[in-house]
């Protein structure tokens, strides 16, 4: 055990305030403000939205796979926090290995810890409208701002894309697409897209632009469709989100 949390403690100070999202810029905005990090002892990274300020949804990818997970973020001085979680519900449609399988996955999970927040995040607004092609969203995460430099995570940065179609089997996906090299990129699975300040999706994977790694197709799990698993999981913890539609 010991050696796990040594392992995110050293996995955390790595994580410095560079840059994320490749073709994106940094933003202190709201969204900034609605999301942390979770970082895992398998060296895993990844972004949250704050529904609470002791719970947060993620990419259900992120809290499975390792022996232990961690809410990240750091502190007005600058060092890091980690919060032990109390608790995790993974969707019960998610698929692992869907992508392998050609499989129906809804990469959505609900972390609970008993350590709250700071007063300065605050509670995301979800959607559950299904923008249409060519709508405008923002994506946002902590990940890689340069493929392959580690080092170019840990400060949240947006990038605005446009929807394209289709939303995949029985209307569960958002797909997102940016001019040139733009998208998400490692360790911003798990963080908001967002239309009109209103989070309607979680980022859950992307595609790779000519010659490299990130930077093409953005995809995430539409909440809307998943609205009531979300409202029974928070209920159970005494909590509700707040859904602006």
């Amino acid at each position: 055990m010991k050696r796990v949390i040594f392992s995110l403690l050293a996995l955390a100070a790595s994580v410095t305030g560079a840059r994320a999202i490749v073709g994106g810029t940094e933003d202190q905005g709201p969204l900034a403000h609605a999301s942390v990090m979770v970082l895992s002892s398998n060296s895993g990274v990844c972004s949250a939205v704050v529904l609470a300020p002791d719970v947060v949804l993620t990419a259900a990818h992120c809290v499975t796979g390792a022996a232990e997970h961690r809410v990240h973020f750091r502190d007005e001085t600058g060092e890091p926090v980690l919060i032990v979680p109390s608790d995790k519900a993974v969707h019960p449609g998610y698929e692992p290995k869907a992508i392998e399988a050609r499989k129906r996955s809804i990469d959505l999970a609900l972390v609970h810890f008993r350590e709250k927040l700071p007063a300065r995040f605050s509670p995301a607004a979800l959607g559950s409208a299904q923008p249409r092609a060519g709508a405008p969203v923002m994506v946002g995460g902590y990940g890689l701002a340069r493929e392959g430099e580690a080092k170019t995570t840990g400060t949240f940065r947006t990038a605005d894309l446009a929807v394209v179609e289709p939303y995949g089997p029985s209307s569960i996906l958002l797909w997102s697409q940016g001019k040139g090299q733009m998208g998400a990129c490692q360790g911003d699975s798990g963080g908001p897209m967002a239309v009109d300040g209103m989070v309607v999706a979680i980022t859950s994977w992307s595609s790779a632009t000519k010659g490299k790694g990130c930077g093409d197709i953005t995809q995430g799990a539409l909440v809307g469709p998943q609205r009531s698993w979300i409202d029974r999981t928070l209920a159970k913890w005494n909590r509700t989100a707040r859904w602006n539609d």
